[in-house]
C-alpha cells in the first residue's frame, strides 16, 4: 500500500483532464519556485509532464474508451507458466501452514502490534522477496502469484497483508526492479530478500495528490557526493520498521542541473532521520505508518534512482502494477465475506426459513458471490497481462484498484447487514458468548482505507478518465488551450479533422448490433454484444461532453466519474465473460456466476449512463459553494463541534527533531 491518500482536499486534483501542456522538453515541466506556492495551472503541467505519454504497446482498457471492443486483447484467456506456478505453489502452501498455526490475527488487532517472531517467520519463508528475482535471493514470483500470496496473508491479518505490500508493490523493490542500476539492484535487492523492510515516503503533512506542492528538498553537496535531505513525511507505511526507504524529494534546478521531483533510496537508520510518531487508524491496527522527519540527511548520488527530476514518473510507473496488491487484499476480503455469509444465511432461521432464502438477503448473497467472481477475475487478467510484457495495463490495473475499493467496501457493509447485531460486535464479544468469532466489523474497519490508499476514488476517476481522453487531447488539445498560437491552433485543427473523420463513423455501427455475434460464447455472448453496444455509445457520450465543455470539462469530475466507472463494468462483463467460457468444462459453475455478474453490471451501467445526462451536478456545485461561504451555518447548532484550537493540518518548519524517536527495530531471531 502507498502513502499517496490526500492530506487535504484539493479543488483541481492533478489527473484530470489538464490543459494540454508544451512538454517538449521532457519530464522535467518546470516545478514552481517554491514550493506550496502552486497555482492550479503549475500543479495540473506538474501532473501531466509525470506521466507516461506514450502509448508502445496494447491496452484493452484504453480501445474500449475509445469504442473499440478489441476482445482479441484478451480472448483466448492468458496463462501462465506451469513451471512458475508449481514453484509457487510450494511457497503458498508454506505460507499457509505458517500463517494458520503461528500467526494470530486476533492477537495482532487486538495489541495493535505485528509480533518479531512474525517478521522472523516471513523472512525465513522468502515473503519478504516475492516479487525480487531469483537471481538476488528473492522468490521471482509472478504478479499473478504475488497477488494470491497477499490475498492468502491478508485473510489472516490485513495488517500483514499491508506490510508485505507496502514494501514490495511500492517499496524499495520494485522501482529498483523497473529503474534501478546493477550496482543498486545488487547493493539492495539482497537484503530486501532476506528480511528487511522497505517503505516508500511521497506524502507530507500538507502534500497528498497535489505533488507540485512537495516540500521536502535535496539540496546537492558542494563536493557533488550527494545531496542533503531536509523534510517531513506523513503516512508512511512501514516507516517504523523500515531500513531501506524510497524518498520522493525536490532538487533545484539550476545550471547544468535539471532538478525536479527525484526518487531517492535512503538508508532507514541514517544519521538525520528521526520517527517521530506511529500514526494509528480506526483499521489495520497492526500497520507500522509513521511521521518521518529528515534533517541534512546524506544521500549519496550513487543511490538516485533514475536520474534526476524522474521521481513522479518513476512513482506513476511503479504503481502501475502496484495498484494490483490493494484489490488482492479486496478479493481476499470477499470471499472471507462470502464465507460468512453463505454459513450463517444458511443456518440462522428467522420466520420458519433460513434467512438466506428471504429475498431481501438472497438478493445481498447474489451480489457478494458476482462480485467477488467479478473482482477476482479482472485482478487475475490484469495479474497475466501485467506478467506479459507485450501488455500496457496502466488503465486496466487502475480500473480493477478503483473498482475492487468501492465493491468490497460494499460487500462488507451487506456482511454487517446480514449479521445484523453479530455483524456489529467484535469478535472478541462474540467468542465469549460462545459464539463463532467472525470479525465482521473489523472487516469493514481494515476495507475503507482502500478507497484511499495508492489514490482515492475520486483521483482516480480522474487519472483514469485522463489516460481514456488521451487519443482526443493528442488530436485536438491544442483547439482547447489558451496558451496555444493560432499556428498551433491550426495544426490541432487539421489533425482532429482528419481523426474524427476516420474514428467517428466507427462508432454508429458495430458488431455487437449482428444478433449471431460472439455465438461462439453460448449464453453469455449477449452480454458481450452489450458491452460491444455499450462501448460505442461510451465513446460518443464522451465525444459530444469534450464537443459541448471542451476546456471546461476538466472541471466535469462527476460525469468524468461516471465515464469511469461504466469504463470499470464493461471492462469486468468482458473478463468475466472470457474466464468463464474458457474453463467452461473444469469450473462450468462459473458460467453462472459470469451471468448472474453481467446481469447485475448491466443494471448498474444503464444506470450510470442515465446519470450522464440527468444529474443534479451543477445544483450541486452551486449549494456547495454557498455551504462554504457559510450561509446555511445555522444548520450546524445544536451540537458541540470539534475544538478550533488547533488547525486541520499542523504547520512543520525545517530542523532537527525535537521529538523521540518511536522507530522500531526487529531484533535478529534467536
Amino acid at each position: 500500500m502507498t502513502t499517496t491518500q490526500n492530506s487535504r482536499p484539493v479543488p483541481d486534483e492533478p489527473g484530470a483532464v489538464p490543459e494540454r501542456p508544451d512538454t517538449s522538453g521532457g519530464v522535467a515541466a518546470a516545478l514552481p519556485v517554491e514550493a506550496g506556492q502552486v497555482s492550479e495551472k503549475e500543479a495540473r503541467q506538474v501532473a501531466e509532464a509525470a506521466r507516461q505519454s506514450t502509448w508502445d504497446r496494447p491496452s484493452f482498457g484504453k480501445e474500449l474508451f475509445l469504442g473499440r471492443f478489441r476482445l482479441d486483447l484478451i480472448d483466448p484467456w492468458p496463462r501462465s507458466d506451469p513451471a512458475d506456478d508449481a514453484r509457487a505453489e510450494e511457497f503458498l502452501d508454506q505460507l499457509r501452514a505458517f500463517l494458520t498455526t503461528e500467526v494470530d490475527g486476533a492477537t495482532i488487532e487486538r495489541d495493535a502490534h505485528i509480533p518479531d517472531e512474525v517478521f522472523h517467520g516471513l523472512a525465513r519463508l522468502g515473503a519478504f522477496g516475492m516479487k525480487i528475482d531469483r537471481s538476488y535471493g528473492g522468490l521471482g514470483l509472478s504478479n499473478l502469484q504475488y497477488c494470491r500470496a497477499l490475498m492468502l496473508a491478508g485473510s489472516i491479518s490485513p495488517a500483514i497483508g499491508a506490510l508485505l505490500s507496502a514494501h514490495q508493490s511500492i517499496g524499495v523493490p520494485q522501482p529498483l526492479k523497473m529503474f534501478g542500476t546493477a550496482e543498486q539492484k545488487q547493493l539492495f535487492l539482497p537484503r530486501l530478500a532476506a528480511g528487511e523492510v522497505s517503505a516508500f515516503l511521497l506524502t507530507e503533512p500538507d502534500v497528498g495528490s497535489d505533488p507540485a506542492r512537495l516540500a521536502t528538498t535535496a539540496e546537492p553537496s558542494e563536493d557533488g557526493t550527494g545531496y542533503r535531505l531536509n523534510g517531513v513525511k506523513l503516512w508512511a507505511t512501514n516507516g517504523t520498521v523500515a531500513t531501506l526507504l524510497v524518498v520522493m524529494a525536490r532538487v533545484p534546478a539550476a545550471e547544468g542541473r535539471r532538478g525536479g521531483i527525484t526518487a531517492f533510496v535512503v538508508e532507514g537508520d541514517a544519521e538525520g532521520i528521526t520517527v517521530e510518531r506511529r500514526n494509528a487508524f480506526i483499521g489495520l491496527r497492526g500497520l507500522e505508518n509513521s511521521l518521518t522527519r529528515f534533517h541534512d540527511v546524506f544521500v549519496p548520488k550513487e543511490n538516485v534512482i533514475g536520474g534526476e527530476g524522474k521521481g513522479l514518473k518513476i512513482a506513476l510507473t511503479t504503481l502501475n502494477t502496484g495498484r494490483l496488491s490493494l484489490p488482492a487484499m479486496c478479493v481476499g476480503a470477499g470471499k472471507w465475506a462470502l464465507n460468512v455469509a453463505r454459513e450463517w444465511s444458511a443456518d440462522r432461521v428467522q420466520w420458519g426459513r433460513a434467512v438466506g432464502e428471504h429475498e431481501a438477503v438472497a438478493q445481498k448473497l447474489a451480489f457478494m458471490a458476482a462480485t467477488t467472481y467479478g473482482m477476482e477475475t479482472m485482478l487475475d487478467l490484469c495479474c497475466l497481462l501485467a506478467d506479459d510484457d507485450r501488455n500496457d495495463i496502466r488503465i486496466e490495473a487502475a480500473l480493477v484498484k478503483l473498482y475492487a475499493s468501492e465493491m468490497a467496501w460494499r460487500i462488507a457493509d451487506d456482511l454487517i447487514q446480514i449479521r445484523g447485531g453479530r455483524g456489529y460486535e467484535t469478535a472478541d464479544s462474540l467468542a465469549a458468548r460462545g459464539e463463532r468469532p467472525a470479525a465482521v466489523e473489523q472487516l469493514l474497519r481494515d476495507l475503507r482505507i482502500n478507497r484511499i490508499f495508492e489514490g482515492s476514488t475520486e483521483i482516480m476517476h480522474l487519472l483514469i478518465a485522463r489516460e481514456a481522453v488521451d487519443a482526443h487531447l493528442s488530436v485536438a488539445g491544442d483547439i482547447i488551450d489558451p496558451d496555444a498560437g493560432l499556428g498551433r491552433k491550426a495544426k490541432a485543427g487539421a489533425r482532429a479533422g482528419a481523426f474524427y473523420a476516420r474514428w467517428l463513423p466507427t462508432l454508429a455501427v458495430g458488431r455487437g448490433q449482428r444478433p449471431t455475434a460472439y455465438g461462439e460464447f453460448g449464453p453469455l455472448a449477449g452480454h458481450l454484444r452489450q458491452v460491444e453496444r455499450a462501448s460505442r455509445k461510451l465513446a460518443r457520450s464522451t465525444f459530444y461532453a469534450m464537443s459541448r465543455w471542451q476546456g471546461k470539462m476538466e472541471r466535469k469530475q462527476a460525469f468524468l466519474g461516471r465515464v469511469v466507472d461504466i469504463g470499470a463494468e464493461l471492462f469486468a462483463m468482458s473478463a468475466v465473460c472470457v474466464r468463464a467460457h474458457a474453463e467452461r468444462d473444469v469450473r462450468p459453475e462459473n458460467l453462472e456466476l459470469a451471468d448472474l455478474f453481467c446481469r447485475q453490471a448491466r443494471v448498474r451501467v444503464d444506470a450510470l449512463f442515465t446519470a450522464l445526462w440527468e444529474n443534479t451536478d451543477s445544483v450541486d456545485v452551486a449549494a456547495a459553494k454557498r455551504i462554504l461561504a457559510g450561509r446555511y451555518a445555522a444548520l450546524e447548532e445544536g451540537v458541540v463541534t470539534p475544538p478550533t484550537d488547533a488547525p486541520w493540518v499542523a504547520p512543520w518548519s525545517p530542523g532537527p527533531s525535537t521529538a523521540a524517536d518511536v522507530r522500531r527495530r526487529i531484533p535478529p531471531p534467536q
